[in-house]
């Protein structure tokens, strides 16, 4: 009777922590913004800078790198030229030939007395063999797993960092959505290879994005990083009008939230929306259907029968009935894994980065994206939205209803758990 007792007391109490360590710890956002102004009205570019995150800078200049071949070799040369710094955080980072070049960069400038700093997320990384942590480490790299779980602080392995930042010498950034695995490699010429996007930026923005690194590796190491090294004098490069955004559960998760549903209300034309994992919550999907009923144009790429994640898949199914009766577009990529995340909006705002569609982005990572106001900016993106909306196959009211039976029982129970993913 005694260790009965004991055990049913032990149970209750492992269950009842583990419930309130994955339990949201913030107030959620509950009613539909009020439309107040659209895309072009000054106050979006206000309410941005002022209401949400960090002022929106001008001077900036960014380049679209798109698929592996273009974006790898653009962050090694960066990487091997640096001279002061290199802040770099990131999900996946796995030991395979491409996360084996950025290694050898890496070792390489520590070696020759450069700071680097290496910010890991201890679940994404966990395919990184240790053997080659250990030789970064011994070479002088300042590695760090964020969130590597202890029994006392499960709720921490629930928040993971899902950005991807890269800064050299506090002058040159790199943002998206890529990470360090060699699936991304290539150009999403086959199904072993992934479509992704990544930026490329200099400008004053840059202090922003090494901002966002410094919060995290503040909050794991308890070190500061700042000085010239790290925030050097930022003069303007280009002419695109650019903020770096961030959230996370323990300094506003909401925040990322906000700002897509602020972008959608404000939507009065157009809504191009890539999306690697699209598990929209109650209030997204009001916010949506409001905007394609007041005639806005809505369309939604997602990805097809090739992706990482099928409880994602059939979590995302469940709402699409309501989505295509009002006339969204939804359309799923073909060719391969679809892993872009962007949105752009009335050919102006585009907001791209590490942020998915879903509550795991929006109330549970920390994620970081970078949002410019700029038409040549979003029309370049545009252009992108339709190339791959041509690779797509379309759904339709029709096409979704003859969907097989073992589709429809796999999102009814998948969308049970739906808020984890």
């Amino acid at each position: 009777m005694f260790w009965t007792v004991l055990i049913t007391c032990i149970v209750t109490l492992i269950v009842g922590f583990l419930a309130l360590n994955f339990m949201p710890s913030e107030k959620q956002i509950e009613r539909q913004l009020a439309r107040q102004y659209d895309t072009h009205d000054p106050q979006m570019r206000r309410s941005l800078g002022v209401l949400l995150g960090p002022p929106i800078l001008e001077g900036n200049k960014i380049e679209v790198l798109v698929n592996g071949d273009a974006i790898f070799p653009a962050m090694l040369e960066a990487i091997r030229q640096a001279e002061k710094t290199i802040t770099f955080e990131t999900y996946i980072y796995w030991s395979e030939s491409i996360g084996r070049e950025f290694s050898d960069a890496l070792i390489e400038r520590a070696r020759a007395g450069v700071k680097v700093h290496l910010m890991l997320d201890f679940l994404g990384s966990m395919k990184m063999e240790d053997a080659l942590i250990k030789e970064m480490k011994d070479a002088g790299v300042l590695l760090q797993r964020y969130h590597k779980p202890v029994w006392w602080k499960l709720a921490r392995l629930n928040n993971r960092t899902h950005r991807k930042l890269l800064v050299v010498d506090g002058k040159v950034g790199f943002t998206g959505g890529v990470g360090i695995a060699d699936q991304w490699r290539g150009n999403a010429q086959d199904e072993d290879h992934w479509r992704d996007n990544h930026y490329r930026v200099e400008g004053p923005v840059v202090g922003q994005i090494q901002a966002v690194f410094t919060d995290n590796w503040t909050k794991a190491t308890g070190v500061v990083l700042d000085g010239p090294n790290y925030f050097p004098a930022l003069k303007p490069e280009g002419d695109k009008p650019a903020q770096m955004f961030s959230s996370s559960p323990t300094g506003g998760s909401e925040s990322m939230h906000l700002m897509y549903l602020m972008a959608i209300t404000a939507a009065s034309k157009t809504i191009d929306l890539s999306a690697a994992y699209f598990v929209p919550d109650d209030l997204t999907i009001r916010t949506l259907i409001a905007a394609a009923k007041r005639g806005v144009r809505v369309r939604i790429i997602t990805p097809g029968k090739i992706i990482d994640s099928d409880l994602v898949k059939a979590a995302s199914r469940e709402r699409w009935p309501e989505l295509l009766a009002a006339g969204v577009q939804i359309a799923e990529y073909n060719p391969t894994m679809y892993h872009v995340k962007a949105l752009v909006v009335d050919s102006l705002l585009v907001s791209v980065g590490s942020t998915n569609f879903d509550n795991r982005s929006f109330s549970l990572n920390d994620e970081a994206n970078l949002n410019i106001m700029d038409e040549a900016f979003a029309q370049r993106h545009e252009q992108l939205f339709e190339a791959d909306w041509q690779r797509s196959t379309r759904v339709t009211p029709a096409s979704f209803a003859r969907r097989p039976w073992w589709q429809r029982v796999s999102t009814a129970v998948v969308s049970l758990v739906g808020k984890q993913l």
